[in-house]
């Protein structure tokens, strides 16, 4: 099965750029100004887009995302409205891919078979559960397979190369590896050890490497891209969204989405990793 999302993760790969994969909260600071956000990134040239089902007890996100899953719950945004949302998103031509961030809560409540189906329906691409080990997945893997979306596993700094195998295995789009270890959230430097730790998860999966949490900078992004495959960025952008009336979030989220893009074309990797 090639899908659309597995697709363009391996057209990274084997490419000399990394791709763009920014984050936002479904339903912050509404459903609609979601959809425009996402219509703002797609045309700024971002490769995937990862949009987060809001939950009440984000465990792995920071303050800033933790604030915006709230805003969205406050607002009264569902998992069915996020999954109707993505399909308004493809219903106005928009074709790109759309991985699902969520906790497995949500899917519990709905079932995972009937996710699957739905999540399918809407157009969505596949999805990143974050709090499901990887030993637990089985269901859901297949619920996912059965409906020909991907899914994708977290990698971390701690992880042993017979986690990292098994990860592998297990993901059929990308590994998400986490820059380090703690929540989501904006920092001032990147681990010095990244990029050797980038290397060292290239040696044990056979999947395309996308690399988030803490990267908040264009220039944070292509020191990423040097050694990933696609580089993820979050909470800055949702601390626009914070900060900002809706309009000028909106401003501010495709400003850095091109910078981002551009900087990452600029930082020329060897072609298809063939140096690892």
């Amino acid at each position: 099965m090639n899908t659309r999302l597995r697709s363009t993760m391996k057209a990274l790969r084997d490419s000399d750029r990394a791709g763009f994969i920014p984050y936002l909260t479904a339903g912050d600071p509404s459903i609609e100004w979601t959809e425009e956000y996402i219509r703002i990134l797609a045309e700024a040239g971002a490769d995937v887009v990862e949009i987060g089902v809001p939950f009440s007890d984000p465990v792995a996100d920071g303050p800033v995302n933790q604030r915006s899953s709230e805003r969205a719950l406050r607002n009264g945004v569902t998992l069915r409205a996020v999954l109707d949302l993505v399909a308004r998103v493809r219903s106005g031509g928009c074709v790109i891919p759309i991985v699902l961030f969520t906790y497995y809560n949500p899917l519990l409540r709905t079932g995972v078979a009937t996710f699957a189906r739905r999540a399918s329906h809407a157009g969505a691409d596949g999805a990143l559960v974050l709090d499901l080990p990887v030993e637990e997945a089985d269901a859901y893997r297949a619920a996912m397979r059965e409906s020909r979306l991907d899914t994708v596993f977290l990698a971390a700094p701690t992880s042993t190369p017979e986690r990292l195998q098994a990860i592998d295995q297990r993901s059929t789009a990308f590994v998400y590896y986490v820059s380090r270890l703690g929540v989501t959230g904006m920092r001032d430097q990147l681990p010095v050890s990244l990029g050797v730790e980038i290397r060292r998860l290239r040696s044990h999966v056979s999947n395309p490497i996308a690399v988030g949490f803490g990267i908040s900078t264009a220039d944070q992004a292509a020191a990423v891209a040097v050694d990933a495959d696609a580089v993820v960025m979050g909470s800055v952008l949702v601390r626009f969204i914070e900060e900002y009336d809706p309009a000028e979030a909106g401003r501010r989220i495709g400003e850095l989405a091109q910078e981002t893009v551009r900087k990452l074309k600029q930082a020329r990797r060897p072609r298809a990793q063939e140096a690892v």
